[in-house]
């Protein structure tokens, strides 16, 4: 069965909300944004900083998916993260607002098992697997 897609996009919406909070610094410290198919996608100015300073992980990220908003530190690096990034979506689109919990406690879980909690948590699998 097809979910039409507005309900796709307010059943993602608290976790979209997130990214759109995320934006409006960016937008006002000098950072860019484009509608790209179907996803703002936001860059530079406080994305950079937050992306590169305040990711907990070693060299930070490249970008980060936020529903229906991705924030990358910069253009390039959108084009070179956009399929990774749209799983990501989809997986939003899945989980609607349990997303982040849920990804946050699976890499809870694995770090506390002593595993890597990026590169070990399912939702990051499952990125890397189908892009």
């Amino acid at each position: 069965m097809k979910v039409l897609k507005p309900l796709v996009y307010l059943w993602a919406f608290p976790t979209t909300l997130v990214g759109l909070l995320a934006t409006v610094p960016t937008l006002l410290t000098g950072g860019r944004a484009r509608w790209h198919s179907g996803v703002l996608e936001v860059w530079g100015g406080f994305s950079a900083f937050l992306l590169s300073k305040l990711v907990p992980m070693p060299g930070g990220a490249s970008a980060m998916t936020l529903g229906h908003v991705v924030i990358a530190r910069d253009a390039a690096c959108h084009t070179r993260t956009r399929s990774h990034e749209r799983i990501h979506v989809r997986q939003c689109e899945r989980w609607g607002p349990l997303f982040i919990p849920a990804y946050l406690l699976a890499s809870a879980v694995l770090k506390i098992r002593g595993r890597d909690a990026y590169h070990d948590n399912p939702f990051e699998r499952e990125a890397f697997e189908k892009e």
